[in-house]
């Protein structure tokens, strides 16, 4: 859904009869900027890798917000013990303990009310798991967006619209905006102010 719907256009800036592709093809440039797909509330799923000797994680989409009338954004976790990376191996007691029991490799779900999170930074800190030991990969499923678009975003579509009607290679009279011709052009829409005002969005995992 476009950030900008036509009763916002005067509030923003943009003249009333604004073309709803011009607003398209800026939301989709805001999503392809912060790397996600969507600002608003939807539901990601990710599988992280633990620092040895930590029992917290970073989320890489933010802020974590429950969807509907959840009561909150964590979805269902789980957790597994797999076999230790190089430089991480268990002291020898503890170790053959843990292949005993043959919990290496099993997904053990965590109740998401026994993890304590933070919806600004997404930081999630984990209990242990039953034999004392840490997990050292967790399967995150979660929510997380904007509930309600704030004028920080809408602000930074109306300007990249304003940006690329002002660029000669794109003010055109046309009916629809080739989204991959306005991503070539992202470097001169997406100025500083846009990147700031979008800064907070930014999904911190590549990919």
């Amino acid at each position: 859904m476009a950030y900008l719907q036509p009763a916002d256009y005067p509030n923003y800036g943009l003249p009333a009869g604004t073309s709803a592709d011009w607003v398209t093809a800026a939301t989709a440039l805001i999503n392809s900027f912060c790397r996600r797909p969507d600002l608003n509330v939807i539901e990601y799923t990710e599988r992280l890798r633990m620092v040895r000797g930590a029992q917290t994680v970073l989320l890489s989409y933010l802020p974590l917000a429950p969807l509907g009338l959840a009561s909150t954004p964590l979805v269902s976790i789980q957790g597994r013990y797999t076999k230790p990376r190089r430089g991480e191996m268990l002291a020898a007691p503890i170790f053959d303990v843990v292949w005993a029991f043959s919990l290496p490799g099993q997904w053990t779900n965590i109740d998401p009310a026994t993890v304590d999170y933070d919806p600004n930074t997404g930081e999630l800190t984990l209990p242990w798991n039953v034999l004392g030991l840490p997990y050292n990969e967790v399967s995150v499923t979660y929510t997380a967006g904007l509930a309600t678009i704030g004028d920080d975003v809408k602000s930074a579509c109306a300007q990249i619209v304003r940006n690329a009607q002002a660029t000669p290679a794109l003010n055109a009279s046309m009916s629809k905006i080739d989204t991959m011709w306005v991503k070539y052009f992202s470097s001169s829409l997406l100025d500083e102010t846009v990147q700031t005002w979008l800064k907070p969005y930014i999904a911190t995992r590549v990919g």
